[in-house]
């Protein structure tokens, strides 16, 4: 099982420009050989017979004809809403932008 230091770590949060103390650094280093221990087991699994996939349920797309059906009009849904605005919804400002 591979392990890793916490030099190992300290150099990889360094790359990151991640700041650590000496108990994350203990801790992750820890925590990285238990991701290494799991990730060698699935490779024990894995085998050469079972082939590869990317959803373990299949997917079927179920398609349904595109016909044009009558819609509300835009004034009608605007006088539905609290507050609008030149043909919009006028919502209040939550950035700091205008």
């Amino acid at each position: 099982m591979p392990t890793f230091s916490t030099d190992e770590v300290a150099r990889l949060a360094a790359l990151a420009r991640i700041d650590l103390t000496d108990a994350e650094l203990t801790r992750l280093a820890a925590e990285l050989e238990v991701i290494a221990h799991a990730v060698e087991k699935v490779s024990e699994i894995a085998s050469a017979d079972v082939p590869a996939t990317s959803h373990p349920i299949p997917l079927v797309n179920v398609w349904r004809e595109d016909v044009p059906v009558a819609t509300l009009d835009r004034d009608e849904v605007l006088a539905q809403a609290p507050a609008a605005e030149d043909g919009r919804f006028a919502v209040p400002q939550i950035l700091g932008e205008e």
